[in-house]
This record gives structure tokens, C-alpha cells and sequence, in this order.
């Protein structure tokens, strides 16, 4: 049974819709998936049903973005079956619109460089909830500055040591701070790919402050990487899950929906997470 955990479709920064996804992942026999657009969970109701037609299990998503300050890092965190969605709106909804403030920023100082028109790029963002710097480069594309999305261009404009550098990185909320708002609403918190940002200092210092899992099985992650997270999460009783971060026509490489993601051992853990949780409370509450 394939599953793949780390999905991003057009309300984020992907380029497929929710309907389409679904059918890639049916006929690419993935039977497991989760939508995890960054600070949106807009798609999730839709997925969900959808997914029922096709005969694939979406498990409800979303990717809160984080900020480390102690390293000046970005953190993504990756949250899993939220019993109240609606309490991580205000969430959301905060993030969303520290990133459009970056986005506008970023698009003035595009169109300064380039002769695009603001509104040209902001349209090339259209159906997502935000402007990501793919939609940038897309831009940059179709006015025949690039061929490519992750190429020269891109990181001549999003390297910070970069003369041409455009890019703004906003201050998000502490980990920790994400981590307590998924559990509030009832959802299970693992940290993305470590093998990113290098986060691995960060993942020990989360665990005590209630990290459930991390996602060991992704396309940065390199094999070394994975076997140390694995050894950390057996360790600590962590869930270990995994996903191919596919964004369609915006992947920085050639990926496939279910090319990474959890074993079957490993998802079933995460689908039982919760109600072996209550049920240690309950039998911890009857000791009492």
C-alpha cells in the first residue's frame, strides 16, 4: 500500500488542482495521501471528498511555517488529522498574511528590475493563496528571462549574497508555539525535512516540548540522514512518516507522487496515533 504524506497542489505552491492530484495518485497506485499546502487548509473538506469518488485515502493536512531564531533557520512543521480545523485558522491566517507582506515586497522589487508589470506577476499566482517565488520565476519564464524554474535565475535572485538578491524571509512563529497550536486542535505535529534546513539540532530540542514525529523518508533527507532519524525516533517513540514535497510543474527535480513516503508499518502508526493516546490517558487517569 503506497502512501505519500507531502503533497502541494495550487492553493499553495504546487501547480496542479486538488481533482488532479487525486487521479495522479489513483492511477499511480498510490492509495495513501496527504495535501499539505503551506499554512492553507482550504482544499482539505474538498480532498477528502474527492478522494472517496477515486477510491483514495486523504488523510487532512496542512505545512505551518516556523522560525528558528537561536539558528536564523526556516522550520516547517507538518500537521496530521486535526480533530478541530478551525482552531488552527487564526494560524493560518497570521502566516498567510506575513508571506503576502514578503510577496508584495518581493514583487515591487521584481518589477523594478525587470520590465514586468506587478499585476503580470501577481497573476501568474492566480488560485493560490499567496505568492510564492515560484510564481515569480513563472513570470520571469513566460517574458523570456529563463527557461527554468530552480535555474541561474533563480538563485541570482534568492541567494541573500546574491547583487540581485529580491528575497524576503519572514519572521514566523517559534516552533514550539506551532507545535501547541496543532496539539490544542487536536492534531499530530512532525517535523519536515529535517534534511532541508538542517534542522537535526532543532528535532532533539523539540521532542521534550511534545514533537510526535518527524518525516524521515523525503527526497532532501539524504540516506545517512534517514538512518540517524529513524535510530532518534525509535528512540523516543516518535512516528516517522514521509512524502515526496511534490508541487507538480514547480518539483526542483524530476519527482513522482508516491516516489517517497512512510512504510506501511509506519502510517498505520500514524493513523492509530491518536487513539492510543487516549486510551493511555484513560488508563493513566484510572491509576489515579
Amino acid at each position: 500500500m503506497k502512501a505519500d504524506l507531502h503533497i502541494h497542489t495550487k492553493l499553495s505552491d504546487g501547480t496542479m488542482g486538488i481533482d488532479d492530484i487525486i487521479i495522479l495518485a489513483k492511477n499511480s497506485g498510490v492509495s495513501t495521501i496527504s495535501i499539505t499546502d503551506h499554512d492553507c487548509l482550504a482544499g482539505t473538506v474538498r480532498a477528502e471528498m474527492i478522494g472517496k469518488r477515486y477510491g483514495v485515502t486523504v488523510i487532512p493536512g496542512v505545512e505551518f511555517s516556523a522560525t528558528d531564531a537561536k539558528r536564523n533557520s526556516k522550520v516547517h512543521i507538518l500537521c496530521y488529522l486535526p480533530d478541530t480545523p478551525e482552531r488552527l485558522e487564526g494560524l493560518c491566517k497570521s502566516n498567510s498574511l506575513l508571506r503576502k507582506r514578503a510577496g508584495v515586497i518581493m514583487v515591487k522589487k521584481i518589477a523594478n528590475k525587470f520590465p514586468l508589470a506587478e499585476d503580470f506577476i501577481i497573476r501568474n499566482a492566480q488560485g493560490s493563496t499567496n505568492i510564492f517565488k515560484q510564481h515569480i520565476l513563472k513570470a520571469l519564464m513566460e517574458c523570456g528571462y529563463t527557461t527554468e524554474i530552480f535555474g541561474d535565475l533563480h538563485k541570482k535572485l534568492f541567494t541573500k549574497a546574491s547583487p540581485l538578491n529580491v528575497s524576503m524571509d519572514p519572521t514566523y512563529p517559534d516552533p514550539a508555539e506551532i507545535i501547541e497550536a496543532i496539539h490544542e486542535a487536536g492534531g499530530i505535529a512532525v517535523l519536515a525535512h529535517p534534511g532541508f534546513y538542517d534542522n537535526f539540532e532543532l528535532f532533539e530540542e523539540l521532542i521534550p516540548l511534545g514533537l510526535d514525529g518527524v518525516e524521515v523518508w523525503h527526497p532532501e533527507n539524504t540516506p545517512e540522514q534517514q538512518e540517524a532519524l529513524i535510530k532518534t525516533a525509535k528512540k523516543h517513540g516518535l512516528l516517522m512518516t514521509g512524502g515526496s514535497d511534490f508541487h507538480g510543474g514547480f518539483n526542483a527535480y524530476p519527482l513522482k507522487i508516491g516516489e517517497y513516503g512512510p512504510t506501511e508499518e509506519a502510517l498505520s502508526q500514524l493513523l492509530s496515533y491518536k487513539a492510543k493516546k487516549r486510551r493511555k490517558r484513560k488508563a493513566t487517569a484510572a491509576e489515579k
